[in-house]
């Protein structure tokens, strides 16, 4: 981002991204209860002025994507059992809609194997070598940009995270370590305006998306 601070505490729309994101989840029926995971070194996430009885706190994150969720999920053993199903959604997609969320929960119903919010790819998808010349195009037939929240249960979660970074597997997501173990999550289609703010540019779309969500929930 070239930000002077961590994108998830940029302004958006009058509130910091990581306090929109959090909302969402929140202020969603279905969910009981959210930690969030932050590094070790944070000193703004005490700044964040959101109180919910469902925030349950945070858990200090760790080198990476995989060593951060399974903080966050011993932290959650403490509140949730090990057949719970557990939601990792992550700080900066701030546009999650409550109905992607039902939407997840009710697809994976009680799919052992869990799922994944995802936007089918609509443009055409170009393979090439490492100088960027054209190889294929590649159908894009049944592929997904993979989106958050992942659905999966605790224990199923843990045991995956744990044998994917002792075979060395780098975790993007949490259905690559499901997928890892044999395992086939379901891609549940979400709404493409679940975007992660990734550039600056990300931010003027995020507020645009916010905005329009707003219009339709008034």
């Amino acid at each position: 981002m070239g930000a002077a601070r961590p994108k998830q505490y940029l302004e958006l729309c009058g509130r910091t991204v990581i306090e929109h994101t959090l909302l969402c989840l929140l202020r969603h029926s279905r969910i009981k209860g959210v930690v969030v995971v932050v590094a070790a070194d944070d000193d703004l996430w005490p700044t964040v002025a959101l109180r919910d009885v469902k925030l349950l706190g945070s858990a200090t994150g760790g080198a990476d994507r995989a060593a951060s969720v399974m903080s966050g999920l011993q932290f959650l053993r403490a509140y949730a059992r090990n057949t719970d199903w557990i939601l990792v959604h992550d700080a900066v997609r701030p546009c999650l809609r409550g109905e992607d969320i039902d939407a997840l929960i009710d697809g994976v119903g009680n799919y052992p194997d869990g799922g994944l919010l995802g936007a089918a790819i609509t443009d055409t998808v170009k393979r090439t070598d490492e100088m960027g010349y054209v190889e294929r195009t590649v159908t894009r037939e049944n592929l997904y940009r993979a989106l958050t929240p992942q659905m999966f249960s605790l224990d199923a979660l843990c045991a995956a995270l744990d044998a994917a970074v002792v075979a060395g597997v780098d975790v993007t997501d949490e259905a690559t370590a499901m997928e890892h173990v044999g395992v086939q999550p379901l891609v549940v289609p979400g709404h493409s305006d679940n975007i992660k703010i990734t550039v600056p540019a990300d931010l003027a779309i995020a507020e645009l998306y916010l905005a329009r969500q707003q219009e339709t929930d008034n």
